[in-house]
Protein backbone atom coordinates (compact mmCIF):
# COMPACT_ATOMS: atom_id res chain seq x y z
CA UNK A 1 0.00 0.00 0.00
CA UNK A 2 1.37 3.37 -1.12
CA UNK A 3 -0.55 6.91 -0.10
CA UNK A 4 -4.12 6.48 -0.96
CA UNK A 5 -3.47 3.37 -2.75
CA UNK A 6 -5.06 0.01 -1.99
CA UNK A 7 -4.73 -3.43 -3.29
CA UNK A 8 -7.63 -5.37 -2.69
CA UNK A 9 -7.77 -9.59 -4.04
CA UNK A 10 -10.60 -10.58 -5.90
CA UNK A 11 -11.31 -14.04 -7.68
CA UNK A 12 -12.10 -13.25 -11.53
CA UNK A 13 -15.43 -14.24 -11.81
CA UNK A 14 -17.86 -11.51 -13.30
CA UNK A 15 -19.80 -11.53 -10.02
CA UNK A 16 -16.73 -11.49 -7.87
CA UNK A 17 -15.16 -8.51 -10.08
CA UNK A 18 -18.89 -6.77 -9.33
CA UNK A 19 -18.39 -7.46 -6.00
CA UNK A 20 -14.78 -6.16 -5.90
CA UNK A 21 -16.42 -3.23 -8.00
CA UNK A 22 -18.54 -2.15 -4.89
CA UNK A 23 -16.20 -2.50 -2.48
CA UNK A 24 -13.77 -0.04 -4.33
CA UNK A 25 -15.98 2.76 -5.16
CA UNK A 26 -17.81 2.53 -1.90
CA UNK A 27 -14.20 3.08 -0.29
CA UNK A 28 -13.43 5.59 -2.46
CA UNK A 29 -16.91 7.59 -2.12
CA UNK A 30 -16.32 7.01 1.82
CA UNK A 31 -12.54 7.90 1.89
CA UNK A 32 -13.21 10.54 -0.60
CA UNK A 33 -10.06 9.16 -3.10
CA UNK A 34 -9.71 8.97 -7.03
CA UNK A 35 -11.20 5.94 -8.08
CA UNK A 36 -8.29 4.51 -9.44
CA UNK A 37 -6.46 4.53 -5.82
CA UNK A 38 -8.19 1.26 -5.27
CA UNK A 39 -6.41 -1.36 -7.47
CA UNK A 40 -7.98 -4.89 -8.19
CA UNK A 41 -5.71 -7.94 -8.18
CA UNK A 42 -7.41 -10.56 -9.70
CA UNK A 43 -6.16 -13.97 -8.35
CA UNK A 44 -7.18 -17.60 -9.55
CA UNK A 45 -8.62 -19.92 -6.67
CA UNK A 46 -8.49 -24.10 -7.00
CA UNK A 47 -11.85 -23.86 -6.65
CA UNK A 48 -12.13 -21.82 -9.75
CA UNK A 49 -10.00 -24.18 -11.86
CA UNK A 50 -11.59 -27.15 -10.42
CA UNK A 51 -15.57 -27.64 -11.82
CA UNK A 52 -16.15 -31.59 -12.75
CA UNK A 53 -16.33 -32.53 -8.80
CA UNK A 54 -18.22 -31.50 -5.79
CA UNK A 55 -15.85 -29.44 -3.61
CA UNK A 56 -16.42 -31.78 -0.60
CA UNK A 57 -14.09 -34.12 -2.84
CA UNK A 58 -11.94 -31.54 -3.38
CA UNK A 59 -11.03 -29.62 -0.04
CA UNK A 60 -14.27 -27.95 0.55
CA UNK A 61 -15.09 -24.08 0.99
CA UNK A 62 -11.12 -22.80 1.39
CA UNK A 63 -10.74 -24.04 -2.28
CA UNK A 64 -12.33 -20.74 -3.34
CA UNK A 65 -10.16 -18.67 -0.79
CA UNK A 66 -6.69 -20.47 0.01
CA UNK A 67 -4.81 -18.59 -2.72
CA UNK A 68 -6.11 -15.36 -1.85
CA UNK A 69 -5.04 -16.16 1.49
CA UNK A 70 -1.49 -17.07 0.76
CA UNK A 71 -1.21 -13.54 -1.24
CA UNK A 72 -2.39 -11.48 2.21
CA UNK A 73 -0.10 -12.92 4.05
CA UNK A 74 2.42 -12.50 1.62
CA UNK A 75 1.82 -9.03 1.63
CA UNK A 76 0.91 -8.94 -2.67
CA UNK A 77 -2.63 -7.16 -1.63
CA UNK A 78 -3.54 -5.31 1.27
CA UNK A 79 -6.79 -6.54 1.77
CA UNK A 80 -9.42 -8.89 0.11
CA UNK A 81 -13.24 -9.32 -1.13
CA UNK A 82 -15.18 -12.24 -0.19
CA UNK A 83 -18.54 -13.71 -1.11
CA UNK A 84 -19.43 -14.11 3.11
CA UNK A 85 -20.75 -17.66 2.32
CA UNK A 86 -17.45 -18.55 1.10
CA UNK A 87 -15.20 -17.90 3.91
CA UNK A 88 -14.08 -20.96 6.29
CA UNK A 89 -15.96 -21.01 9.73
CA UNK A 90 -12.43 -20.73 11.16
CA UNK A 91 -10.00 -17.93 9.51
CA UNK A 92 -6.39 -18.72 8.84
CA UNK A 93 -3.76 -18.04 11.38
CA UNK A 94 -3.03 -14.15 10.64
CA UNK A 95 -6.12 -12.99 8.46
CA UNK A 96 -9.24 -11.44 9.97
CA UNK A 97 -12.88 -10.50 8.57
CA UNK A 98 -12.41 -6.80 8.42
CA UNK A 99 -16.45 -5.97 8.19
CA UNK A 100 -19.35 -6.82 5.58
CA UNK A 101 -20.93 -4.62 3.38
CA UNK A 102 -24.78 -3.89 3.80
CA UNK A 103 -26.71 -7.01 2.99
CA UNK A 104 -28.31 -7.95 -0.56
CA UNK A 105 -31.35 -9.97 -0.80
CA UNK A 106 -30.39 -13.51 0.91
CA UNK A 107 -33.16 -15.85 -0.52
CA UNK A 108 -32.78 -18.39 -3.59
CA UNK A 109 -34.33 -17.95 -6.56
CA UNK A 110 -35.80 -20.44 -9.10
CA UNK A 111 -34.33 -20.58 -12.48
CA UNK A 112 -36.33 -23.16 -15.06
CA UNK A 113 -37.41 -23.27 -18.75
CA UNK A 114 -40.44 -26.14 -17.94
CA UNK A 115 -42.16 -24.03 -15.09
CA UNK A 116 -42.51 -21.36 -13.11
CA UNK A 117 -42.13 -22.34 -9.56
CA UNK A 118 -40.63 -25.86 -8.04
CA UNK A 119 -44.33 -27.67 -7.24
CA UNK A 120 -44.99 -27.18 -11.25
CA UNK A 121 -41.73 -28.90 -12.31
CA UNK A 122 -42.64 -32.23 -14.21
CA UNK A 123 -41.99 -35.49 -12.64
CA UNK A 124 -38.38 -36.68 -12.30
CA UNK A 125 -36.88 -33.65 -13.90
CA UNK A 126 -32.82 -32.94 -12.93
CA UNK A 127 -32.03 -30.51 -10.91
CA UNK A 128 -28.21 -28.54 -11.04
CA UNK A 129 -26.88 -28.31 -8.19
CA UNK A 130 -23.70 -27.87 -6.13
CA UNK A 131 -25.19 -27.33 -2.65
CA UNK A 132 -25.96 -30.09 -0.93
CA UNK A 133 -27.92 -27.52 1.54
CA UNK A 134 -30.11 -26.59 -1.89
CA UNK A 135 -30.51 -30.82 -2.62
CA UNK A 136 -31.65 -31.16 0.27
CA UNK A 137 -34.44 -28.42 0.57
CA UNK A 138 -35.51 -29.23 -3.00
CA UNK A 139 -35.39 -32.84 -2.31
CA UNK A 140 -37.34 -32.21 0.81
CA UNK A 141 -40.27 -30.93 -1.26
CA UNK A 142 -40.02 -33.14 -4.17
CA UNK A 143 -38.32 -36.21 -3.73
CA UNK A 144 -39.19 -37.18 -7.56
CA UNK A 145 -36.38 -34.68 -8.41
CA UNK A 146 -33.28 -36.06 -9.90
CA UNK A 147 -29.99 -34.22 -8.56
CA UNK A 148 -26.89 -33.42 -11.14
CA UNK A 149 -23.79 -31.78 -10.43
CA UNK A 150 -24.07 -28.12 -11.73
CA UNK A 151 -20.23 -25.83 -10.85
CA UNK A 152 -19.56 -22.84 -12.45
CA UNK A 153 -19.94 -18.93 -12.86
CA UNK A 154 -23.75 -17.70 -12.55
CA UNK A 155 -24.11 -17.02 -16.19
CA UNK A 156 -22.97 -20.86 -17.23
CA UNK A 157 -25.67 -22.77 -14.60
CA UNK A 158 -28.35 -20.08 -15.87
CA UNK A 159 -27.56 -20.96 -19.11
CA UNK A 160 -27.77 -25.19 -18.15
CA UNK A 161 -31.26 -24.42 -16.84
CA UNK A 162 -32.68 -21.79 -19.53
CA UNK A 163 -31.42 -24.75 -22.31
CA UNK A 164 -32.40 -27.48 -20.87
CA UNK A 165 -29.96 -29.55 -19.90
CA UNK A 166 -30.92 -29.47 -16.15
CA UNK A 167 -34.58 -28.96 -15.51
CA UNK A 168 -33.77 -26.69 -13.08
CA UNK A 169 -31.33 -25.13 -10.75
CA UNK A 170 -31.35 -22.65 -7.69
CA UNK A 171 -29.18 -19.37 -7.46
CA UNK A 172 -28.77 -16.75 -4.86
CA UNK A 173 -30.92 -13.67 -5.77
CA UNK A 174 -27.55 -11.71 -4.44
CA UNK A 175 -25.32 -12.75 -7.34
CA UNK A 176 -28.91 -12.22 -9.85
CA UNK A 177 -28.86 -8.70 -8.75
CA UNK A 178 -25.48 -7.44 -8.14
CA UNK A 179 -25.42 -8.80 -12.18
CA UNK A 180 -28.15 -6.88 -13.43
CA UNK A 181 -29.34 -10.56 -14.22
CA UNK A 182 -32.43 -11.07 -11.27
CA UNK A 183 -35.10 -10.57 -15.22
CA UNK A 184 -33.81 -14.37 -15.77
CA UNK A 185 -35.63 -15.69 -12.58
CA UNK A 186 -38.91 -16.89 -12.17
CA UNK A 187 -38.49 -15.40 -8.81
CA UNK A 188 -37.71 -15.74 -5.28
CA UNK A 189 -37.67 -18.54 -2.85
CA UNK A 190 -39.49 -18.28 0.34
CA UNK A 191 -37.39 -17.89 2.76
CA UNK A 192 -39.34 -19.86 5.58
CA UNK A 193 -38.95 -22.92 3.10
CA UNK A 194 -35.17 -22.54 1.78
CA UNK A 195 -33.17 -21.45 4.57
CA UNK A 196 -30.41 -20.04 2.47
CA UNK A 197 -26.75 -20.55 3.53
CA UNK A 198 -24.81 -18.55 6.61
CA UNK A 199 -23.17 -15.51 4.75
CA UNK A 200 -25.71 -16.07 1.56
CA UNK A 201 -25.59 -12.34 0.09
CA UNK A 202 -23.13 -10.48 2.16
CA UNK A 203 -19.82 -9.70 0.79
CA UNK A 204 -16.90 -10.33 3.31
CA UNK A 205 -13.73 -8.45 3.45
CA UNK A 206 -10.57 -9.91 5.19
CA UNK A 207 -7.05 -8.10 6.17
CA UNK A 208 -3.84 -9.38 8.05
CA UNK A 209 -4.53 -9.16 11.53
CA UNK A 210 -1.93 -7.03 12.26
CA UNK A 211 -2.76 -4.09 9.74
CA UNK A 212 -4.75 -2.04 12.18
CA UNK A 213 -4.19 1.31 8.98
CA UNK A 214 -6.34 -1.62 6.49
CA UNK A 215 -8.83 -2.35 9.14
CA UNK A 216 -9.86 1.26 10.28
CA UNK A 217 -10.07 2.16 6.01
CA UNK A 218 -12.58 -0.97 5.85
CA UNK A 219 -14.47 -0.27 8.88
CA UNK A 220 -15.26 2.90 6.93
CA UNK A 221 -17.71 0.39 4.68
CA UNK A 222 -18.62 -1.71 6.98
CA UNK A 223 -22.10 -2.58 7.88
CA UNK A 224 -22.80 -2.88 11.63
CA UNK A 225 -26.08 -4.60 11.34
CA UNK A 226 -24.88 -7.26 8.69
CA UNK A 227 -21.59 -7.98 10.89
CA UNK A 228 -24.47 -8.43 13.93
CA UNK A 229 -26.47 -10.95 11.60
CA UNK A 230 -23.14 -12.70 10.45
CA UNK A 231 -21.81 -12.88 13.62
CA UNK A 232 -24.45 -15.26 14.75
CA UNK A 233 -25.25 -17.27 11.35
CA UNK A 234 -20.80 -18.09 11.39
CA UNK A 235 -21.02 -19.01 15.13
CA UNK A 236 -23.75 -21.28 14.61
CA UNK A 237 -21.58 -22.94 11.27
CA UNK A 238 -18.66 -22.94 13.39
CA UNK A 239 -20.37 -25.23 16.18
CA UNK A 240 -21.16 -27.40 13.74
CA UNK A 241 -17.92 -27.66 12.41
CA UNK A 242 -20.01 -26.64 9.11
CA UNK A 243 -18.38 -28.13 6.16
CA UNK A 244 -19.52 -28.80 2.35
CA UNK A 245 -20.55 -32.62 3.27
CA UNK A 246 -23.50 -31.55 5.46
CA UNK A 247 -26.79 -29.36 4.26
CA UNK A 248 -27.02 -26.50 7.04
CA UNK A 249 -28.64 -23.51 6.51
CA UNK A 250 -28.71 -20.23 8.65
CA UNK A 251 -30.13 -16.87 8.53
CA UNK A 252 -30.25 -13.84 11.15
CA UNK A 253 -31.57 -10.77 11.06
CA UNK A 254 -31.79 -7.32 13.35
CA UNK A 255 -35.22 -5.99 14.41
CA UNK A 256 -35.50 -3.70 16.65
CA UNK A 257 -32.02 -4.01 18.72
CA UNK A 258 -32.33 -7.99 18.32
CA UNK A 259 -31.27 -10.55 16.67
CA UNK A 260 -33.67 -13.07 14.99
CA UNK A 261 -31.70 -16.63 14.15
CA UNK A 262 -33.39 -19.52 12.32
CA UNK A 263 -30.92 -22.50 11.21
CA UNK A 264 -31.09 -25.98 10.27
CA UNK A 265 -29.54 -29.07 9.10
CA UNK A 266 -30.81 -31.35 6.38
CA UNK A 267 -30.22 -35.17 4.95
CA UNK A 268 -28.62 -34.86 1.69
CA UNK A 269 -31.94 -37.12 0.16
CA UNK A 270 -34.12 -34.62 2.05
CA UNK A 271 -36.29 -36.99 4.38
CA UNK A 272 -35.70 -35.35 7.52
CA UNK A 273 -34.36 -32.19 8.64
CA UNK A 274 -33.90 -30.66 12.03
CA UNK A 275 -34.32 -26.90 12.60
CA UNK A 276 -33.45 -24.62 15.77
CA UNK A 277 -34.61 -21.14 16.25
CA UNK A 278 -33.74 -17.88 18.86
CA UNK A 279 -33.48 -14.48 19.12
CA UNK A 280 -31.72 -12.19 22.12
CA UNK A 281 -30.49 -9.21 22.20
CA UNK A 282 -28.24 -8.21 19.00
CA UNK A 283 -25.28 -7.68 21.86
CA UNK A 284 -25.40 -11.39 22.15
CA UNK A 285 -25.74 -12.54 18.39
CA UNK A 286 -22.28 -14.56 18.15
CA UNK A 287 -23.12 -16.36 21.84
CA UNK A 288 -26.73 -16.71 20.46
CA UNK A 289 -25.49 -18.66 17.16
CA UNK A 290 -22.51 -20.64 19.20
CA UNK A 291 -25.67 -21.66 21.38
CA UNK A 292 -28.00 -22.44 18.35
CA UNK A 293 -25.50 -24.63 17.13
CA UNK A 294 -24.67 -26.66 20.42
CA UNK A 295 -28.39 -27.15 20.73
CA UNK A 296 -28.81 -28.64 17.54
CA UNK A 297 -26.26 -30.67 17.33
CA UNK A 298 -26.89 -32.33 20.74
CA UNK A 299 -30.12 -33.68 19.24
CA UNK A 300 -29.18 -34.78 15.63
CA UNK A 301 -28.97 -38.25 15.16
CA UNK A 302 -25.62 -40.10 14.51
CA UNK A 303 -24.36 -40.06 10.95
CA UNK A 304 -26.61 -36.97 10.08
CA UNK A 305 -23.46 -34.12 10.59
CA UNK A 306 -19.99 -35.47 8.42
CA UNK A 307 -17.81 -33.56 10.41
CA UNK A 308 -14.48 -32.19 8.13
Amino acid sequence: MTAQNLILGTRGSPLALAQAEETRHRLTQALGWEPGSVVLKIIRTTGDLIQDRPLADVGGKGLFTKEIDAALLAGEIDAAVHSAKDLPSLMPEGIAIAGFLPREDPRDALISALAGTIEGLPEGVTFGAASLRRQGQLLRLRPDLKPELLRGNVETRLRKAESGAVGATLLAMAGLKRLGLVHRARGPLDLEAFLPAPGQGAIALTARTSDRKTHDMLAAIADTETGCALAAERAFLAELEGSCRTPIAGHARIDRGRVLFRGEVLRINGSESFPVATDGPSTDAEALGREAGRELAARLPEGVLARG
